[in-house]
């Protein structure tokens, strides 16, 4: 061991011990299925919205026995407003799986961890590391961009051979002693380091522990790690929704398909022009008497929703010819389906 990969693993912990984060409610724990269940939470969604979610979580389904038998509408319901609903999905049949095939205990290795639905590398190495002190190593994109600028690493992270190297890199960094101890407290170091010191934009270099040993900071460039060229192109797209209302008041929505935008959750119809919206409807449907709402955008990863929603009410008697799976819905009853989050609101709205 190198004096420099001694010096990272002890600076984190010290600098973790004095000025990290031990207050949320995850922390203080080395129960594999609340570590597991923040970890995928916190995926791309910042904490402090996390917070309320998963004490709910918590609440409706205190164990992951509780989590397996639950429907996949009870998850995705819970879930609405978090958004990345796959999250929600691979969240449930992981759980499923946990009890099928492990006796509802989670694995104690990174490597069996990550044969789990939704559980990548970095998520079982979290997991492996907090609940088993195993001696592995995480690289979401906080410690990513932790590790790179200190290695001064700038190989391009788009490239596969670059992202194992800078794996292999991170694991040799490791703690190798103490490692009940040590593990926890040095991932949960590098966790807040990047969350608060060594920010994208801006870092706070000067409050860092590891800026007499940051590369990136002696040349003078940390906002230049880490290296990816492969950027995610953005796409706009219009969404023409219908909300279709009975005389008691119900909505129609429809599940929408397992792949996908708003996968497996459940919506009005959705169109990609207006005409097409208007075409779907059955001729005792009066078009006049229909209601254009005001546009909105819902902003995804990827992609810019320009939601229209146009409300029309329906005469008793009349049918809606539409696809398998969808239905008429109380307030009572949608209140509890897996909604997004837009969707959810106009439902609201309209209520």
């Amino acid at each position: 061991m190198t004096e420099f990969e001694s010096s990272v693993a002890e600076r984190v912990m010290q600098w973790q011990r004095l000025h990290g984060r031990s207050h949320l409610p995850w922390q203080q724990t080395q129960d594999p299925y609340r570590v597991w269940l923040s970890e995928i939470m916190l995926q791309q969604t910042q904490v402090a919205t996390v917070v309320g979610y998963y004490g709910r979580f918590l609440e409706r389904f205190p164990d992951v026995a509780s989590l397996a038998r639950a429907s996949q509408d009870e998850v995705l319901a819970l879930w609405s407003g978090l958004g990345y609903y796959s999250r929600a999905r691979n969240l449930h049949r992981c759980a499923q799986q946990v009890v099928a095939e492990h006796a509802g205990s989670f694995p104690s290795s990174a490597p069996l961890l990550a044969t789990l639905p939704g559980i990548g590398r970095s998520t079982a190495g979290a997991i492996a590391a907090f609940c088993f002190a195993e001696r592995v190593p995480i690289l979401d994109a906080n410690v990513r961009r932790v590790l790179t600028r200190t290695l001064g690493f700038d190989k391009d992270l788009a490239l596969a051979a670059n992202e194992r190297k800078l794996w292999e890199l991170a694991y040799e960094l490791l703690p190798r002693e103490d490692l009940q101890q040590a593990m926890p407290r040095y991932t949960q170091g590098m966790m807040d380091l990047g969350a608060m010191i060594c920010l994208a934009r801006r870092p706070l270099c000067g409050q860092c522990p590891l800026q007499a040993c940051c590369m990136a900071l002696q040349q003078g460039n940390p906002e230049n790690y880490p290296v990816r060229t492969r950027k995610l192109l953005r796409k706009s797209e219009s969404w023409w929704m219908l909300i279709l209302r009975d005389p008691l008041g119900r909505v129609w929505l429809q599940r929408r398909a397992s792949k996908g935008i708003w996968a497996g959750l459940h919506s009005p119809p959705v169109f990609m022009q207006r005409q097409a919206l208007l075409d779907s409807m059955p001729p005792e449907l009066s078009v006049s008497g229909m209601v254009e709402m005001p546009a909105f955008l819902h902003v995804l990863t990827h992609r810019d929703l320009h939601l229209h929603a146009v409300q029309v009410n329906v005469n008793r008697g009349a049918v809606f010819a539409v696809e398998e799976g969808g239905g008429w819905f109380g307030r009572d009853r949608w209140q509890t389906l897996g909604l997004p989050a837009p969707v959810r609101k106009l439902l609201e709205d309209v209520a």
